[in-house]
């Protein structure tokens, strides 16, 4: 008799992990996921984009505008903004999934963090992601560093990407707000497709931004307040401007309060570099799922991803980051600390907590 042999799958590259999220039917008896098998056409699915080219995602209605080349020779690349003034990125009606993001625009911190992208799911009157353009495309501080993750790319001169996928049923609207004080251009583009067969009660990804200028000793900073709704957490971009040069900011442990946790969670770390997969310090080091983009005068940027190693709860979370230093043995410390954190869950979905003024976002920030 013949034994029976194990079939060994090797697995994805963990760049494509974030493609994983959302499975893509074929039909009810055949799901598909595109990164994983390229190779299947049939897939019943529209590939659309959006910009200024073709700012509806209309088929045969891009590249109409024109230049002094003539109509259809890059009339509408991009568009001048003014202070104050909100822009309607896209209002498309589903099913359908937004894939990709591209965006730039001029690559100064105080700017980075006074436009505001937020995007309403399925026609919820509050918006499910408010977030700057800076950390909502990786960047905290507004620093622009080149690096490249499981969930963002970045480049030299702010060329901002996000891979991860954004599911709606009805309808998907994004707006873009200049909440600056002058003109600033902008160029971007969005990828998605039409036709996906989602399940009901498919989480929606949901952005917010905190920033506390300074933390508040022995006080923990919320990476996601308190959510009371089943979900799954996908990761943050935190930022960190250490306050006392002459200690360690970094001890910290991440805690994960879920399903009825009370005083102690569930999910505890071991400190604040450890949490993003590094150790003793933190190192300006990439990689897909965790690492640190910046870590120069004072300021760190860092990210971790959970998406091999899901936190998922059923009914509440709220995960939050001790303010923990080291200086000669543990103080408890305050610095200025903000995190741009993604995380799925249905909607309806409870509103997100209040975002901070543009005063807020843009205090202490480098000039360039």
């Amino acid at each position: 008799m013949y034994a029976r042999h194990r079939v060994f799958v090797p697995p994805l590259p963990a760049v494509m992990l974030a493609s994983l999220l959302v499975a893509v039917p074929v039909s009810a008896q055949a799901p598909v996921d595109l990164a994983a098998q390229p190779y299947l056409l049939d897939t019943g699915l529209l590939s659309r984009s959006i910009s200024f080219e073709n700012p509806t995602g209309a088929a045969g209605e891009g590249g109409k505008a024109a230049s002094n080349l003539g109509v259809g020779r890059k009339g509408a690349p991009s568009r001048s903004i003014k202070p104050g003034e909100t822009v309607l990125l896209c209002n498309i009606e589903g099913p359908g999934t937004i894939r990709h993001i591209w965006m730039t625009t001029r690559p100064i911190p105080k700017n980075l963090r006074s436009l505001v992208l937020r995007a309403w799911w399925d026609d919820q009157e509050h918006p499910s992601i408010e977030c700057p353009v800076a950390d909502f495309f990786g960047i905290a501080h507004g620093i622009v560093k080149p690096y490249a993750s499981a969930v963002h790319s970045v480049g030299q001169s702010a060329g901002m990407n996000i891979w991860l996928p954004m599911p709606f049923a009805r309808r998907a609207r994004m707006s873009f707000t200049n909440e600056g004080d002058k003109d600033i251009p902008l160029y971007y583009q969005i990828d998605y497709t039409l036709g996906d067969k989602h399940p009901a009660d498919a989480g929606r990804l949901h952005a917010l931004f905190r920033r506390e200028n300074p933390t508040t000793e022995k006080r923990d900073f919320e990476l996601l307040p308190i959510r009371r709704a089943k979900g799954r957490f996908i990761g943050s971009v935190i930022g960190i401007r250490n306050l006392h040069p002459d200690q360690w900011w970094g001890e910290g442990e991440i805690k994960v309060y879920m399903d009825g946790d009370d005083e102690f969670p569930t999910i505890c770390g071991t400190g604040s570099e450890d949490y993003v997969g590094l150790s003793w310090g933190i190192q300006q080091t990439l990689f897909p799922l965790n690492g640190c983009s910046l870590n120069q005068d004072s300021f760190v940027s860092m990210y971790r991803w959970h998406l091999p190693d899901p936190i998922a709860w059923r009914t509440e979370c709220r995960i939050a980051i001790q303010q923990i230093a080291y200086k000669g043995g543990l103080v408890e410390t305050e610095d200025d600390w903000s995190c741009a954190t993604f995380w799925y869950e249905p909607v309806p979905s409870a509103a997100l907590p209040a975002f901070p003024s543009l005063a807020e976002r843009r205090a202490d920030l480098p000039e360039k």
